[in-house]
């Protein structure tokens, strides 16, 4: 297999990602990266996004008929995803790491590893229904 060249740019939108908290889209990642690179593409921001998340150096998240939200914490955790304004928030909770044992009892197959998400309707949505 073929060693993946560097790229500046990839680097600058990885570490653009790890610095947020907010779980954002492609195209927040890409106003915040053209600040640097200001010739950058979206679609090279979404390339390098795709490529980052199947190395799994970052998370992509999933938020339904919402647009793909980006995770820099690749560690096990666990997220709210909004189903009105489809803002993805980190969840602080216990270890639920027995879910894997609950799930492997009639499996046949090796689980690796889980992934946790919790929809609803967030504070903001649920106090200013307006708003969205």
């Amino acid at each position: 297999m073929s060693t993946l060249k560097y790229s500046r740019q990839r680097e600058s939108i990885k570490v653009c990602l790890q610095g947020r908290k907010d779980h954002p889209t492609a195209d927040m990642l890409y106003t915040d990266v053209r600040k640097e690179f200001p010739n950058i593409s979206l679609g090279t921001v979404y390339r390098n996004l795709s490529l980052l998340s199947e190395l799994g150096e970052i998370k992509r998240l999933t938020t339904g008929d919402g647009p793909d939200r980006f995770d820099g914490d690749t560690s096990t955790h666990h997220h709210f995803i909004c189903r009105k304004c489809h803002c993805v928030t980190d969840l602080t909770m216990r270890d639920i790491s027995e879910i894997k044992n609950v799930a492997a009892e009639n499996f046949r197959g090796t689980i690796e590893d889980y992934s946790v998400n919790f929809y609803g309707i967030c504070e903001n949505c649920r106090n200013h229904p307006g708003n969205v």
